[in-house]
């Protein structure tokens, strides 16, 4: 309080910034100038004037008192550190859920937020610090972090499985709808590739973003989709057949970055976390 009203001169300025009235601030001095023994100010209609005795004071307590804070400022910061990740539902219920709560329990600091996000891309303007993103990796609107290497295969329902068997994949291929993430997507094209066969040039592709939908629609016979080990449950329980042994091997979940994000201490944590917990590495 001393040191408040020697920097203002004015017991009101003192007041509005120590958020007390301008008597409580008069009484505290006087309290301090009689326990000392000696007047550390002279009233004056216009404020207040230091004292010799009261410059020396001064000098002495002013480092200190601008020490002690700048440290009440540190402890006074808000120790809840924020953290946006985006990614789709089918990964976070499949896959991060089951986890999650380890992370929480290492970071109680960290208010973790879980984006469902259907197109994992313009992650500034979503407001995402980090996001896992399923892909081949090839991208240069994010910052690529290697993550979990997933390959990915074709799938379809059992009656779908069947056709395969009985009339060939090539030719079966060529009939069935290939459900795709998004219309630029070269997932397909890619495994066409990797399997020998011609790409497909039908125009009845289906465009599902949304991964939990699209497994949906492969259960109900709405056509084909690239999965990977995630569907495990749905392949034990026969409701989904894999279709070929060609897989996608370069193709999995990475971490992605916005180019312009900060290097905040919550991200780096997740990022840690990821890398150290145990990752399915398919069947």
């Amino acid at each position: 309080m001393f040191v408040e009203v020697a920097q203002h001169l004015s017991f009101s300025d003192a007041a509005e910034v120590l958020h007390l009235t301008k008597g409580a601030i008069s009484y505290q001095i006087k309290t301090l100038e009689d326990d000392l023994g000696f007047k550390v100010f002279v009233r004056s209609t216009r404020g207040v004037i230091l004292t010799n005795e009261g410059h020396q004071l001064l000098k002495a307590t002013r480092s200190h008192f601008l020490s002690i804070e700048t440290k009440l400022e540190e402890l006074k910061e808000p120790r809840t550190q924020s953290l946006t990740v985006g990614m789709s539902s089918y990964f976070a219920s499949r896959w991060l859920s089951p986890r999650l709560m380890n992370f929480m329990q290492l970071h109680p600091e960290i208010q973790l937020r879980i984006q469902p996000m259907t197109q994992l891309f313009d992650l500034d303007r979503q407001g995402v610090d980090i996001a896992i993103r399923w892909g081949n990796g090839d991208w240069n609107d994010v910052e690529v972090l290697p993550f979990q290497t997933m390959p990915a295969w074709p799938v379809g329902n059992p009656d779908i499985a069947q056709k395969v068997k009985s009339i060939g994949l090539e030719r079966a291929f060529s009939e069935l709808t290939l459900l795709r993430d998004h219309d630029d997507s070269t997932a397909w094209s890619d495994w066409l590739t990797a399997a020998g066969l011609p790409h497909q040039t039908r125009k009845d592709t289906l465009i599902i973003p949304d991964p939990n939908v699209r497994v949906q629609a492969v259960i109900d016979g709405q056509g084909i989709a690239l999965n990977d080990h995630l569907i495990s449950q749905e392949i034990d329980d026969g409701k989904l057949v894999r279709l070929s042994d060609v897989e996608l091997s370069s193709y999995g979940y990475f971490l992605a970055r916005p180019t312009s994000g900060c290097n905040a201490k919550s991200v780096a944590a997740f990022v840690q976390w990821l890398q150290e917990v145990q990752p399915d590495r398919g069947c």
